[in-house]
């Protein structure tokens, strides 16, 4: 990944299974993993900070397209994940979104919002059911 312009820091662990579009718009923190079947669709840039877990088959997708325009163009949004965050099982995180410190993305859950510091979320859309 680093050959192809991603910065991985020290006592990352991406699986080689996961799957990274623009591998120069990837910032993976130390100690942070990208789980087997992971997508990272990193049109926009996308940060994992320390710490961070990305569990198996989640997918962080950074742009997407204005449906109400005809010309259907592309909006891009910069995605971060902040130290100690837990995104799990086959979860979708969308363009544009903050996933605070130490928050928890439940399982398949679908993000769309900025999620807060310790917040745990789950369902789509993804809603706080508490905090740790």
């Amino acid at each position: 990944m680093r050959l192809f312009g991603a910065t991985v820091s020290k006592g990352a662990h991406p699986y080689p299974s996961a799957r990274i579009w623009a591998p120069w718009n990837l910032r993976l923190g130390a100690v942070s993993s990208l789980g087997p079947g992971v997508i990272c669709y990193s049109v926009g840039s996308i940060t994992v900070e320390d710490h961070v877990t990305i569990s198996q088959g989640a997918h962080l997708c950074a742009a997407t397209h204005d449906y109400r325009d005809p010309a259907f163009p592309l909006f891009v949004g910069a995605i971060r994940i902040e130290t100690g965050a837990w995104v799990a099982a086959e979860a979708f995180i969308g363009p544009g979104v903050r996933v605070g410190r130490r928050a928890v993305i439940g399982a398949r859950s679908v993000v769309t919002k900025d999620v807060s510091d310790g917040a745990v979320v789950v369902g789509n859309p993804a809603h706080q059911i508490g905090s740790r």
